[in-house]
């Protein structure tokens, strides 16, 4: 009966991931207005209705990617910790990879900001869900750490400067400029960066 068992959900866990990764092809090909659920299902081989065994909109879809890349972007600030020695670097880091996340998934960027617009940091963050509050969980500690250790000024709340950083993307989004998104997203870190640093006297 166990093995039954797994073996179910094991096969649940593999549709809800076709399903993510076909539409994911069909967003990035296509547009998220012109892709409907059914080419969703089709490009997955599965039936119509198993869609909603997992999701009850593209909406919801979207916002299951966008924990995803989240996810990503958690699962490699260990990594990014240990190569980068200041929390700077590590900041800069984050903020690149993320872009990059993003860029590479442009059809969740509206959601991304919409999420990230609503607010600093939740108070009680470990009963919220959704991207935008863990993207923001890791530039607030980041943040904070460089102004435990000096590196960082502390004469601006952590919260504030995390809000500037979420700003970065929508503006680099919206940006007019000749610029590709990352290397927009990257420019503008740098002069935050620029601007958080404690200055060493000379």
């Amino acid at each position: 009966m166990q093995e039954k068992l797994t073996k179910r959900e094991s096969k649940k866990i593999q549709s809800k991931k076709t399903i993510i990764e076909s539409a994911t092809r069909l967003f990035a090909e296509n547009g998220l207005a012109e892709t409907s659920i059914a080419d969703i299902m089709k490009e997955a081989k599965l039936g119509l209705g198993t869609f909603y065994n997992y999701f009850d909109s593209k909406e919801s879809l979207l916002k299951d990617l966008l924990n995803q890349l989240a996810e990503d972007i958690r699962s490699s600030f260990s990594s990014i910790s240990r190569t980068q020695k200041t929390y700077a670097g590590i900041l800069e880091t984050v903020v690149t990879e993320t872009a990059a996340l993003l860029d590479k998934n442009r059809f969740v960027l509206p959601l991304f900001m919409k999420a990230a617009d609503k607010s600093a940091l939740p108070r009680d963050f470990e009963h919220e869900s959704g991207a935008a509050p863990l993207f923001k969980y890791i530039f607030d500690g980041i943040i904070k750490k460089g102004q435990e250790t000096g590196e960082f000024r502390r004469d601006i709340p952590a919260e504030v400067i995390t809000e500037m950083f979420h700003s970065i993307f929508q503006a680099a989004s919206f940006s007019s400029l000749p610029v590709p998104f990352c290397e927009n997203v990257h420019y503008k870190v740098l002069i935050i960066l620029d601007g958080l640093k404690i200055k060493q006297e000379k």
